[in-house]
């Protein structure tokens, strides 16, 4: 059986129904949908799509720090202009991103097999220590990948990892991974984090379930997993729906 590749998240778009519509079938063929093809098609833009109109302090400030390093390490060439100088640099620090995007992008895809029992060749040892985690933290749980879903309030979205009350007992859980290149004892959950979780528990129709970021290096194997407080949760959750509208005004959808 041939491994699944996990579909990027290109369009951020949903139908009402919650399924993904992340490419449209053009005049030329098939490409990612558009704000224009969301409105004609009545699409429900994505969790991620509502919580990027917000300022990131954190990613930000890595953003500027790839490209002070980029400036660093290429100088301005004799004959070259100040605007091709500034646009090579710009195009280097972006190189880092769509590395690390790239990998992460990989590493989920992996997550993503190993749950739906995909055959693999080849085992990460940090899927062993994801699965660990969890069985620490949540004991066994009926696990299901990659759950879509839409909101009445109007957008939907993709959990990485969730499981409902099993017999109507007890809340259910919600998990997103996320890769990271550093270690992970000095990691930190951003709030863009919580928004996320509250919107997923929300639209999955799971209000009270517990929630909680992976954090996975693919490199060292490790692996840390840290749960959202249920004040927090309520909190994000309320700022969700307020970055909602305001979405939803300013795009006229």
């Amino acid at each position: 059986m041939i491994v699944k590749e996990k579909l990027a998240e290109s369009g951020h778009w949903y139908t009402r129904q919650g399924t993904p519509a992340y490419t449209t079938i053009g005049k030329t063929g098939e490409r990612p949908t558009t704000l224009r093809d969301a409105r004609k098609e009545g699409l429900l833009p994505s969790t991620t799509t509502i919580i990027n109109i917000m300022s990131k302090a954190g990613l930000d400030t890595w953003k500027q720090q790839q490209v002070l390093l980029s400036a660093l390490t290429l100088p301005r060439e004799p004959q070259e202009s100040e605007q091709e100088w500034l646009a090579r640099v710009m195009k280097d620090s972006r190189e880092t991103g769509y590395q690390a995007a790239n990998r992460g992008t990989a590493i989920h895809g992996i997550i993503q097999n190993w749950f739906e029992q995909v055959y693999m060749p080849e085992k990460p040892l940090y899927l062993d220590a994801i699965d660990k985690t969890l069985k620490d933290a949540f004991g066994e749980q009926p696990w299901l990948s990659e759950k879509s879903f839409a909101h009445p309030l109007g957008y939907g979205g993709k959990c990485d990892l969730m499981a409902k009350p099993i017999n109507g007992q007890g809340t259910g859980f919600v998990v997103d991974f996320k890769t990271k290149d550093t270690d992970l004892d000095k990691i930190d959950v951003y709030f863009e984090h919580e928004l996320q979780l509250s919107s997923y528990r929300e639209g999955l129709n799971l209000p009270n379930a517990r929630c909680a970021i992976i954090f996975v290096n693919g490199t060292t194997n490790q692996v840390k997993l840290v749960e959202i407080e249920e004040a927090q949760l309520q909190k994000s959750w309320d700022c969700f729906q307020h970055l909602l509208r305001v979405y939803q005004i300013n795009n006229n959808i």
